[in-house]
């Protein structure tokens, strides 16, 4: 009995002892993440929401500075952000939901569905080169006009392939190019197989089955609830000034790079994901999975061993696990959404300002939380 007794005595012991271990671990890495984050995010300045979860509860949560400058409103875990190019994996996710149902195909060629576009490469670029940024279409959209570049919508933004008469690169021969346009089809594209306004779609296949209840598009005169201001730094008059729709090119687009959501919503979105509610395990893996590695002198998004795949960037980095992650930009709007699938860590970081480095930022946090919990980061046994 005495022996049994010791046993029990010695198992609650090393529980107390593991529990004392993990809080101690817990206080350490929002600390040492905390200094990161507040060295440059500020109090009086545009700010930021910062999340990391594990296993999907949040480990460190973090709110800086402001929503909106003129209210002083603060930024929190429900403040919406203009998620940018983050968008993109949205309109992946519809494409390849709608390839499930049989309605449409990855290989099929664009001139399928925009028999206006008459050159006769539309027939060899493909669903699959528009979503893995292989397409070879280049962005030639008419930057001059400064009332286009302001108010311009998916349709708009698309009208110069029309006329469009070369691409850049053959597609699929192993250049990879991003840029917006080609996510900008996807509108159209939802909307001719599914038989449904884009949005509609969106929102009764992808957002209301994710729980995302408080995520909108953005459009002109819509009331969007909850959503920050992107800001830019005026230094020539030493302050900070709105820098968003009417500011900034292309925030009427939506396929793209129309999403406002907040890190709240978006862990539901990390949660769809993992759990097939919007895809099934085999469409996932086809989004995750490299299409083209991103070379060192591309325009946008360089990053050691990363590539992309339909709609996320995938980083191999010797010695991680994969992240797949993507980023945004638009205005003074700076997103990161990325995750560890192998371990089920999420890190985000939705900015309201654009002067920030945020891979530098990014990259340190990953090493934070390497140090200290290194079977979340590391594939290699230490």
């Amino acid at each position: 009995m005495m022996k049994k007794t010791s046993i029990i005595a010695l198992v609650c012991a090393l529980m107390t002892a593991g529990a004392a271990q993990a809080k101690n671990m817990k206080k350490e890495l929002n600390d040492q993440l905390g200094a990161l984050f507040s060295s440059v995010f500020h109090a009086d300045e545009p700010g930021a929401a910062v999340v990391l979860v594990k296993d999907g509860k949040k480990v460190y949560e973090q709110c800086f500075g402001w929503a909106d400058k003129d209210t002083k409103a603060p930024v929190t875990p429900n403040t919406n952000f203009c998620i940018a190019s983050v968008s993109k994996q949205f309109s992946a996710v519809a494409l390849l939901q709608l390839a499930e149902q049989g309605k449409l195909s990855l290989n099929d060629p664009l001139s399928k569905y925009f028999p206006e576009f008459k050159a006769p490469f539309f027939n060899d670029i493909t669903l699959h080169h528009i979503l893995s940024h292989t397409s070879g279409i280049p962005d030639a959209r008419p930057r001059t006009d400064r009332d286009f570049v302001l108010t311009a919508t998916d349709v708009n933004s698309v009208e110069y392939m029309k006329t469009l008469d070369h691409p850049n690169f053959t597609p699929g021969d192993g250049h990879y190019e991003y840029i917006n346009p080609t996510f900008q089809l996807c509108y159209q594209i939802v909307e001719k197989v599914s038989g449904m306004p884009f949005e509609q779609y969106m929102k009764k296949n992808i957002f209301e089955p994710a729980g995302m209840k408080h995520t909108q598009y953005f459009e002109d005169g819509r009331v969007m609830e909850n959503a920050a201001h992107g800001y830019g730094w005026d230094d020539a008059n030493g302050l900070w000034r709105e820098y968003d729709y009417g500011e900034e090119s292309f925030f009427a687009t939506k396929a793209d790079g129309g999403i406002y959501t907040s890190i709240n919503e978006f862990i539901k979105w990390e949660s769809a994901l993992r759990f097939n509610v919007v895809m099934k395990p085999l469409s996932r893996t086809k989004a995750y999975t490299p299409k083209v590695q991103i070379p060192a002198d591309a325009e946008y998004a360089y990053q050691p061993n990363t590539s992309y795949g339909y709609g996320f960037f995938i980083q191999k980095t010797p010695g991680r696990h994969d992240i797949i992650y993507h980023t945004g930009d638009n205005g003074g709007f700076t997103i990161y959404a990325g995750k560890i699938p192998m371990t089920d860590t999420i890190l985000l970081m939705f900015s309201t300002r654009p002067n920030i480095d945020r891979m530098g930022i990014i990259n340190k946090a990953y090493d934070i939380i390497e140090s200290l919990c290194p079977d979340w980061i590391s594939a290699t046994k230490k």
